[in-house]
């Protein structure tokens, strides 16, 4: 008796930069962990540094690409599509994304390359000259439209990818980050990091998580921080390091707050720290889709956020599921945090926000989108 042979396992290529500490590693590598229980993944590297250019999925073939920019990676990814003719290539970030549209042309490869973007442009643009938006704009209009199509990590991005691109706007989707994994309640148990974190604290606790960079405008945190203290006696922590960490340190100190504010540094476990915080708070000026709320959201912390662009409106029900304050504005979010500390949103409202964002039903709609299921 015949048996029907089994099609062959299909093929996913993903072409990411490892180059820093930042959520889009992270998130790729999360993804490329649950994809790979579907399909055969191979993950190319440009650059290999930072925290989470170690530590990879078993079930992820690695390939560590010599090149070390997407300005130098083309005629390496043209052989590669040459010769392991993947069925679908998908490229984290837009710079990638382009090197792998040229790659495809000059190996003269079918291979559908898929772009991953994960930051709005237009925010982080702003205050640019009208010159420098051209010229950062004008390589997204020649080279997307051949691409078979964007994935944005949130309905925002998806939008501004659109208005940016001139895309038509079905080849544009939002598919939610794979932030929740099984392994972040276990993590989040894991021993208690600091004496302020105890159960029996005698002071709240607020939580900021992030490089400290611009963009994560901790300057602002700071100031409602300060702001709390007539109203509330708390404590702020800070996880994460940057080109700012000394400037928000002096501001620190001549608010006179040195007592009760903890600069923690980079951690590799983050959420045993975050789940025993008692409000997490984004003061973003712009966002792709916050990694970071998703997973306070997750682990039932209480959250406060700027409306910044984009994804903490979608996220938190355009304030539904937390308060949203304007970008920068510090009595806001400090009204905002007071209020959260003396009425939280219980756990099981808050974990329910985030149900796309787990990474099983992430990655189920990439397979869909990608036509790989």
């Amino acid at each position: 008796m015949r048996t029907v042979a089994e099609s062959p396992q299909k093929k996913l290529a993903v072409l990411c930069s490892f180059s820093g500490d930042g959520g889009v590693e992270r998130i790729v590598k999360l993804l490329c962990a649950e994809l790979a229980k579907s399909v055969q993944v191979d993950l190319l590297t440009m650059r290999m540094q930072g925290a989470h250019a170690s530590g990879f999925p078993d079930n992820v073939n690695l390939v560590q690409l010599k090149a070390r920019h997407s300005a130098t990676v083309v005629r390496e990814l043209a052989r590669y599509l040459a010769t392991a003719k993947p069925d679908v290539l998908l490229a984290a970030k837009d710079r990638a994304g382009r090197a792998a549209l040229r790659a495809r042309q000059r190996a003269g490869s079918a291979t559908p390359v898929w772009l991953q973007i994960h930051s709005n442009l237009s925010a982080a643009l702003e205050g640019k000259s009208a010159l420098r938006r051209w010229w950062r704009r004008l390589p997204m209009r020649r080279a997307y439209p051949l691409a078979a199509g964007v994935i944005c990590v949130s309905e925002g991005v998806r939008q501004d990818v659109i208005k940016l691109s001139g895309l038509p706007a079905e080849r544009v989707h939002a598919i939610y980050n794979p932030v929740i994994s099984v392994d972040i309640e276990r993590l989040a148990a894991g021993p208690v990091p600091h004496e302020w974190l105890l159960r029996e604290r005698s002071l709240p606790v607020v939580i900021g998580i992030g490089r400290l960079t611009r963009q994560k405008d901790f300057a602002t945190l700071i100031q409602a921080f300060a702001l709390m203290q007539s109203q509330r006696d708390c404590r702020l922590v800070l996880l994460g390091d940057g080109a700012e960490r000394e400037a928000l340190q002096r501001c620190v100190e001549q608010l006179a707050l040195g007592d009760r504010v903890l600069f923690a540094g980079f951690q590799a476990n983050p959420y045993a720290w975050l789940a025993r915080a008692d409000v997490f708070a984004l003061s973003s000026a712009w966002e792709g889709s916050p990694t970071v709320l998703a997973e306070a959201l997750a682990l039932g912390v209480p959250c406060v956020s700027t409306r910044c662009p984009s994804g903490p409106e979608e996220m938190l029900a355009n304030g539904r599921y937390g308060p949203l304050v304007e970008v920068g504005d510090a009595a806001a979010l400090a009204q905002a945090l007071v209020q959260t500390l003396a009425a939280p949103l219980p756990p099981p409202v808050l974990r329910a926000a985030v149900a796309e964002y787990h990474a099983d039903v992430s990655a189920r709609r990439y397979l869909q989108k990608l036509g790989l299921s």
